[in-house]
């Protein structure tokens, strides 16, 4: 994070904005041929277009030894917190909406919990959680479970156009090669992306194709799938690549305090195909294509990804702004409906997370302020949690 006293400065046209990106890369010490200025409605970020480093930046064959860091498993008195609170939850009668922390006690489980999220938004951006004992819990017990354990991580928002605010990971038959389908709800491999991005990618990106950094900070097209907001197209736009320098801008002055340097990944080359079907949507170049094909390797290699197969009870936490993530296609089990494969997902807006550009406001319901930031809502969403796939 970048701390510097309160400026001002003042520009207007080529020239003065010239001189503000100068003044900019003397005030965060970086070579002025590596920073622009970008206007986004009434903010403007800063792309430093170089490696960044923090522990969000990471290999996977150094994390694969110290699983200690990135593992924990619960132990018989987290689960039995969680059970009571569980078991609170179901008795009041109230609907799990109505929930928050404070009616809601894990005086142990809690504070790790916390520890997790901070870790998640600030840190390497991703923890795995084992031990949920989900064999001899009811549908409902696990939903309560889970919902109750997201508290501790932020706002639940909506997951798709239904509502979910809890959604279901499950194959329930939808026809992959339909546009309108989301592949979570099929059985085929999901390559790299992120729901809302891997910082060791992006470094490695910009040392193999240093030609293709100013690409990957234009504006890509996302296919919404059919997910309409009111009053939006079928596509928006945002750029893969997004350093965000927190500025307030009033007329000619940009006012900067407490400025916020955060570099974050937006990435499913699946949505940007998919939006060359509608004729508004601007036609990938080579460029963007040579760049879709460099970062989809540089993410499933080995180096930059740990791979690992979920076990019944496991958590997995994600950052969706600093860490990519993937699925394996699989086969459910044809006789046993016991043994298929069923994931909960949460999509959870933390209260401490950073500053993100006016871009992300597609993604985030209308909103990048803190603590406002929803999922996707179209005319007729009724937030709900389904306790089965729909």
């Amino acid at each position: 994070m970048l701390q510097k006293p309160f400026r001002q400065l003042r520009f207007q046209g080529h020239v003065q904005r010239e001189r503000a990106i100068q003044q900019l890369a003397e005030h965060f010490r970086v070579p002025p041929g590596t920073v622009d200025v970008v206007r986004v409605g009434n903010w403007r970020g800063v792309v430093p277009l170089k490696p960044v480093s923090g522990p969000a930046v990471w290999y996977a064959d150094e994390l694969i030894h110290r699983p200690e860091e990135w593992r924990f498993q619960l132990n018989e008195e987290h689960i039995a917190e969680l059970e009571a609170a569980v078991d609170a939850a179901i008795e009041s009668g109230q609907i799990l909406e109505g929930l928050s922390l404070d009616n809601v006690s894990l005086p142990t489980l809690g504070p790790i919990l916390t520890g997790f999220r901070v870790e998640a938004v600030h840190g390497r951006g991703f923890q795995l959680i084992s031990g949920l004992p989900v064999g001899r819990w009811s549908r409902e017990q696990t939903v309560a479970a889970y919902w109750i354990i997201g508290l501790h991580w932020g706002k639940a928002v909506s997951n798709n156009h239904k509502g979910h605010l809890v959604g279901h990971i499950k194959d329930i038959g939808h026809d992959p090669a339909s546009p309108s389908t989301r592949l979570y709800a099929t059985s085929v491999a999901q390559p790299f992306h992120n729901d809302a991005a891997d910082l060791v990618v992006h470094n490695e990106f910009l040392k193999l194709r240093p030609d293709l950094g100013p690409v990957m900070t234009e504006n890509w097209y996302f296919d919404r799938k059919g997910e309409v907001p009111a009053g939006k197209q079928p596509f928006f736009a945002i750029p893969a690549f997004n350093y965000f320098l927190e500025l307030l801008m009033f007329n000619i002055s940009i006012l900067y305090h407490a400025a916020q340097g955060n570099l974050t990944v937006n990435w499913s080359s699946n949505y940007y195909l998919l939006s060359q079907r509608h004729e508004a949507v601007p036609r990938l170049t080579p460029a963007h294509l040579e760049a879709i094909k460099l970062f989809d390797e540089l993410a499933a290699s080995p180096r930059h990804s740990i791979r690992y197969q979920l076990q019944p009870g496991d958590i997995q936490l994600l950052s969706n702004h600093t860490v990519l993530h993937a699925r394996s296609a699989f086969v459910d089990d044809a006789e046993d409906p016991n043994l298929r494969r069923h994931l909960l997902r949460l999509w959870l807006a933390p209260p401490d997370e950073f500053p993100l550009p006016e871009a992300y406001a597609d993604i985030l319901g209308g909103s990048v302020e803190v603590g406002k930031r929803g999922g996707i809502v179209v005319s007729g969403t009724r937030l709900n949690i389904p306790l089965e796939a729909e």
